[in-house]
């Protein structure tokens, strides 16, 4: 994760905004998907595991969230990285639909975070954050298709 690639960065102008924005907000971002963590009884491992670590974990990939969807998702360092949490968690006792949702958690604080900001005020806007919004789902589809594959190792 640390060969950044200047290149390979494509975001668009409102894009890159909302991403900095969500970076700068990883702190918030990171409560309030343990605020939503809590309230999941389908989460008893996640709510039984260190906060601490569950908090440094989700703050991750919120504060490097740029790094994430801005090079090409396709890379053997992404894939690398989300096939061994899926390894890392199976050995933690989690189970796989545990990761499957914690990693929803994440990506509905996120989009909530850019509709809460009210930074889209015309169409041209909208239709970059839309694709912004698009880079995450393909992004947490690809994480959540190489946490799988780990899990399954």
């Amino acid at each position: 994760m640390e060969n950044i690639r200047p290149e390979k960065y494509f975001l668009s102008p409102v894009s890159r905004k909302l991403v900095e924005l969500i970076e700068k907000s990883a702190s918030e971002l990171t409560r309030a998907y343990l605020l939503d963590l809590k309230k999941h009884s389908s989460m008893p491992t996640y709510q039984s595991f260190p906060e601490k670590e569950v908090y440094d974990r989700a703050y991750l990939v919120f504060s490097q969230l740029g790094r994430w969807i801005s090079y090409e998702l396709e890379s053997e360092e992404m894939k690398k990285y989300w096939i061994e949490l899926g390894k890392t968690r199976r050995q933690e006792g989690f189970a796989l639909p545990e990761i499957f949702l914690s990693l929803c958690l994440i990506r509905k604080q996120l989009w909530n975070k850019i509709q809460a900001e009210g930074l889209l005020d015309n169409a041209l806007d909208l239709y970059q954050a839309l694709d912004l919004y698009n880079r995450l789902v393909t992004f947490f589809d690809r994480a959540l298709y190489y946490a799988i594959i780990g899990y399954h190792s």
